[in-house]
């Protein structure tokens, strides 16, 4: 290194290791880069040296620090290609980040009443946090903004008031949220500044007059609790605590009281080495002089929701005065001061993958807490049902934030601004761009909604398998446009499902009058006009198919045989074998038929065979009907027993646009279900490139084959999944 910089050199004790080499390419850096495009560095590298102090302070290691230098450069100078080779990818994509998060900067509220106000300013602190899963971006974000309001009284009136109140209602409650204090004051102060110049004067102005005697006052307590707590045995330093003109105006405000009858005006902080030690300090204090009962609150036993841990009291100090009093460990105070950077794993740039994860966990878990800011009184209400559960935030064309579950489609977008909009939606464009229906939003995108007068729902929105709608909303209000519609075409789509459903599993014979009974309706009808209203789906037909056939109580359904014919019970097993009492006779050997294969909610009926047993057949069985015709003094009636569970062969047959890696795909999924397949068989038709696979599987009811089937046809290029038999 042939050069040094002064201002590098004298932070150089406070820099972490390796930092002064990094950041002198840095500046570097960015010197040739200005050159390269013929702008003025000076701005540049000034706004970059207050960034990297402030993060100083946070005790940040040195990819923050670097990074620091590249906030204020325009997207269009600087790439990720640029910087990886140079600085590494840690680097590179905190940059990326901190240029992500510029979508806040300049926001402009389309709203128009308070609480509109408070949700689209709570919507975009949120989108802050929900952008980025480093949150060192956010701290660097904060520093950025201290710097930038540190510079403000260079820049138009005009601007420094629109600049200080997106500062207030934005970044200092966010500095809140996650704790940070020390940021959090100078935010708000420098914004208040700007906002109520006049108050802040006037505050600053009382402050100001009696400093040198509220100083010594202040330095008389010390010496006083200092030389007390050495008595007493207790390892604690005492300082006098700087006011902020803010947050004095704000108590003011609030509790309607002079700057006189304030009483955290003169204040000073105990710092001990664990809790035991605080509590007793307490004792100490109120032992000296008189507390002030309404002012005490428990920080430590009950924290605040940002995991502000302290004890607040005030007195009656000497001469009559009341003084405030914080007391706290050393580790609460670095919280109180960092925050969430005090608890953030900055060893090799926070990539310890444990601590990275437990660390993001209790980032999400402060977004779910509601604090005591009064901007975020209804802070997370309506979520409180989905704490811990991920959230997405975009962004409507008009800048409004819009707060969704993690995998939300353009259409649930859609249905959460206005019903008419999602049934009325005939596309969406993602950052000008035209997306699929089925397009998992991400944070900070802007989602324009295309409708059409013209344009209807569709029944394949309730596709769980195509993934259009994640929103259990949406889909209700989905299922209740179709509710809405003719009744008569209602039933017409739930038959067509039905027997799209029955045909998928291979059932035949059902009743359809016995299965609208198990669903809780008196007319076959009115549960056709429920399934063409998406109100039942063809899962629920599927799980509901063993009861039709297995009413409770009873077996099966029975099927019509010959006068006389015995009645037995049968429980299949996958080895084609199963026993079965035949009333007046006795037990005989059972075999399930290898044409048919039945499975429980099958009709079926039975064989006598010559010297076999009986074999048991599918009612509607091609084999079977031949031996009606040819035999039938040897069929015998036959019922499923009630809750058997045994696993039972069954063929199914996929038909799909061949691929490489299909057939893998699809044991995958039969394997990852628990499923033993014991033959394949498969086949492509080399000019359609159709390819048609026959699999021979092991099942234990109606409901596990289902589930396979439905996985199935979620493969790409699956066109139907669908049992099979002869």
């Amino acid at each position: 290194m042939n050069h040094t910089l002064p201002w590098l050199d004298q932070l150089n004790e406070q820099l972490p290791e390796g930092a002064h080499d990094a950041l002198w390419r840095a500046y570097q850096f960015v010197e040739e880069l200005a050159s390269s495009h013929d702008v003025s560095v000076e701005p540049l590298l000034t706004h970059a040296k207050g960034i990297v102090e402030v993060l100083l302070a946070l005790n940040v290691d040195v990819e923050p620090l670097v990074a620091a230098f590249f906030c204020s450069i325009p997207e269009a100078m600087l790439s990720a290609e640029k910087l990886e080779p140079a600085f590494g990818v840690g680097v590179a994509n905190l940059v990326e980040g901190v240029h992500r998060l510029r979508i806040v900067d300049g926001y402009k509220s389309q709203t128009h009443t308070e609480h509109d106000e408070k949700a689209h300013l709570e919507g975009l602190r949120k989108l802050l946090l929900g952008m980025t899963e480093d949150v060192r971006v956010v701290l660097i974000k904060l520093a950025e903004r201290v710097q930038i309001m540190r510079e403000l009284k260079t820049m138009p009136d005009e601007s420094q008031r629109r600049m200080a109140k997106e500062t207030m209602d934005i970044f200092a409650p966010l500095a809140n949220r996650l704790g940070i204090w020390q940021l959090k004051w100078e935010l708000e102060d420098l914004s208040f500044r700007f906002m109520e110049p006049e108050e802040y004067q006037r505050i600053a102005k009382l402050l100001a007059e009696r400093r040198a005697d509220r100083e010594s006052y202040i330095a008389d307590v010390v010496n006083a609790l200092s030389r007390e707590l050495k008595v007493v045995g207790i390892d604690g330093s005492v300082k006098g605590r700087p006011k902020h003109i803010y947050s004095i105006w704000r108590k003011m405000e609030g509790k309607s009281v002079d700057f006189q009858s304030l009483f955290d005006v003169r204040a000073v902080r105990v710092l001990v080495e664990d809790v035991a030690a605080c509590y007793a300090a307490l004792g100490l204090v109120h032992t000296l002089w008189q507390p002030i009962r309404s002012e005490f609150d428990d920080y430590i036993a009950v924290p605040k929701g940002n995991m502000y841990q302290s004890l607040h009291t005030a007195v009656i100090g000497p001469e009559g005065k009341t003084v405030e009093i914080q007391i706290r460990t050393h580790e609460m105070h670095q919280h109180s001061e960092h925050g969430v950077a005090a608890h953030w794993g900055y060893k090799e740039g926070g990539r310890h993958k444990d601590e990275y994860r437990e660390k993001i966990a209790w980032l999400r878990q402060i977004l779910e807490w509601k604090d005591d800011d009064r901007d975020s009184e209804d802070f997370l209400d309506r979520f409180k049902s989905e704490v811990f559960q991920d959230r997405v935030y975009v962004l409507t064309p008009q800048g409004k934030v819009v707060d969704m579950t993690k995998g939300s489609t353009p259409l649930d977008f859609a249905y959460h601004i206005h019903t008419d909009v999602g049934h009325g939606f005939r596309g969406a464009k993602v950052n000008g761009k035209i997306v699929s229906m089925g397009y998992e939003l991400n944070n900070g995108e802007q989602v324009e909604i295309l409708t059409s007068k013209n344009s209807t729902p569709s029944r394949d929105w309730l596709n769980p398998h195509l993934n259009y709608l994640t929103s259990a909303r949406a889909r209700a209000k989905v299922r209740s446009w179709f509710r809405l519609q003719d009744y008569a075409n209602n039933v017409i789509d739930g038959r067509n499902l039905v027997e799209k459903e029955f045909h998928r599993l291979g059932v035949a014979d059902i009743s359809l009058e016995v299965l609208a009974k198990r669903f809780k309706f008196s007319e076959s009808d009115d549960f056709l006009a429920a399934v063409g209203c998406g109100d039942v789906s063809s899962a629920q037909i599927a799980s509901r198919l063993a009861e039709a056939v297995l009413p409770p109580g009873s077996s099966a359904k029975r099927t019509s045989l010959p006068a006389g014919k015995s009645r037995s019970r049968l429980s299949g097993t996958s080895d084609g074998t199963a026993s079965v009492h035949i009333m007046g006779v006795g037990d005989l050997v059972t075999t399930l038929a290898q044409c048919c294969k039945p499975l429980p909610y099958d009709s079926i009926v039975g064989y006598i065979t010559r010297g076999r047993g009986v074999t048991v057949h599918c009612n509607d069985c091609r084999n079977l009907l031949r031996l009606k015709r040819h035999e039938p003094e040897r069929l015998i009636e036959i019922e499923w027993s009630h809750g058997s569970r045994h696993t039972y062969v069954v063929d199914i047959q996929v038909q799909a646009f061949d691929r490489q890696g299909l057939l893998r795909d699809i044991t995958d999924v039969l394997t990852n279900a628990h499923l033993n397949v014991t033959a394949v068989n498969t086949m492509t038709d080399q000019k359609t490139h159709i390819a048609t696979m026959m699999l021979r599987m092991e099942v234990t009811d109606v409901n596990q084959l289902s589930m396979a089937l439905t996985k199935l046809e979620q493969l790409p290029n699956v066109m139907e999944a669908s049992r099979k038999y002869v």
